[in-house]
């Protein structure tokens, strides 16, 4: 691909084939998706690679989620501007980023909310932080170096929150921390096998309803609560 090629357009035709394909549902999310640059949050070598739609590696064994899924992803959590939400998994910021777009939309007069992403990954977490600070995200999206499986208490509850790595079950401090009335989005299964996207809800008397999205493929969610005890 050219080096001088129009992101901003091989964007809006990636944001219109989810459209298309039933993928992108809303008008929130087709927005956020648009709205920004995935290009900025791969590494350098990888910027001409930014609208295909798969993961690209950004290091330290993890990746940044494929369009689509972040898509998916925010769909299923059910959007709107004011909302506080925890992201277990900053990655390179991209997802955060999409999220920021909806829950403190740039509109004048809409009510703004905030996004605390936590990374387990030291040097990633540095990487975010730069890449949302640079677009003009970090008043509305906090990085924090942490074990993200046991959730974020200092900020806790929140109205939603989801999990970009998978674990083998749902780590019990996150729906702990979720608000009656929340919802938990969060890939579970195998470590090299099987995985589900689980969509979890907990009513407004705290009582947990768990639906299957279906099939998807995540690096582990690193911690206490996922894989591998640091």
């Amino acid at each position: 691909m050219n080096l001088n090629q129009n992101f901003s357009e091989l964007r809006r035709k990636l944001v219109e084939t989810l459209k298309r394909e039933g993928i992108i549902k809303t008008k929130e999310v087709m927005e956020a998706m648009l709205n920004v640059p995935r290009e900025e949050f791969v590494p350098e070598e990888l910027k001409n690679e930014a609208y295909i739609d798969c993961p690209l590696p950004i290091g330290y064994g993890k990746t940044i989620s494929a369009p689509h899924m972040v898509a998916i992803m925010n769909e299923a959590l059910e959007l709107k501007p004011g909302l506080k939400v925890l992201e277990v998994g900053a990655g390179s910021g991209y997802h955060a980023a999409t999220i920021a777009e909806i829950v403190a939309p740039k509109k004048e007069n809409v009510l703004k909310g905030h996004v605390y992403t936590i990374e387990i990954v030291p040097e990633l977490a540095e990487f975010a932080e730069k890449n949302l600070r640079k677009l003009s995200y970090t008043e509305h999206v906090t990085v924090i170096v942490g074990d993200g499986s046991l959730g974020y208490l200092k900020e806790a509850p929140y109205d939603r929150i989801l999990v970009t790595a998978a674990a083998s079950k749902i780590p019990e401090p996150l729906i702990e921390q979720l608000k009656n009335g929340g919802i938990l989005v969060i890939p579970v299964g195998s470590l090299y096998g099987y995985q589900s996207l689980l969509r979890v809800k907990k009513d407004l008397n705290g009582k947990i309803f768990i639906e299957d999205l279906g099939g998807c493929a995540f690096v582990p969610l690193l911690g206490k609560y996922g894989f591998h005890s640091e």
